[in-house]
């Protein structure tokens, strides 16, 4: 199902009208090897070939930031110009929960305002991912 959900979502925003998309990441996720350098690097560069769109936006919260109450877990928050159908899917070790209560729904809009606001802007994220590569 995961796989099934990623293929879809690259058609989303690989697709003829592409649909906007923001993205927050943390330092660790950037930083975390699963496989060999070569690997970390490609993947590193796929996502600096992304920002390259104008529809994407990617920020990436470093590890300096003081007073940083983030995710413990992966989050995707899916919505669009009307937030009724808007839905929040939490990646969790028992699997994916997702969230469409107005009440949480809410509670995770601000939430993730708050990360926005005190995550780099995307130059400085893309700067940061790059000179991550270049570690690598």
């Amino acid at each position: 199902m995961r796989v099934r959900h990623r293929t879809e979502r690259r058609t989303i925003l690989e697709g003829a009208a592409p649909t906007p998309y923001e993205a927050v990441i943390h330092e660790a996720a950037l930083r975390i090897m699963v496989g060999e350098r070569a690997a970390s690097r490609d993947q590193l560069s796929a996502l600096l070939s992304l920002t390259e769109a104008n529809h994407i936006t990617v920020r990436v919260t470093p590890f300096d930031l003081e007073r940083f109450a983030g995710a413990a877990s992966a989050m995707t928050y899916a919505g669009g110009a009307v937030p009724k159908p808007d839905t929040v899917v939490r990646d969790a070790p028992q699997g994916a929960a997702f969230i469409d209560s107005e009440a949480q729904l809410n509670a995770f809009r601000t939430f993730f305002r708050k990360v926005m606001d005190v995550s780099l802007d995307p130059v400085r994220s893309g700067d940061l991912i790059h000179k991550l590569r270049k570690e690598l």
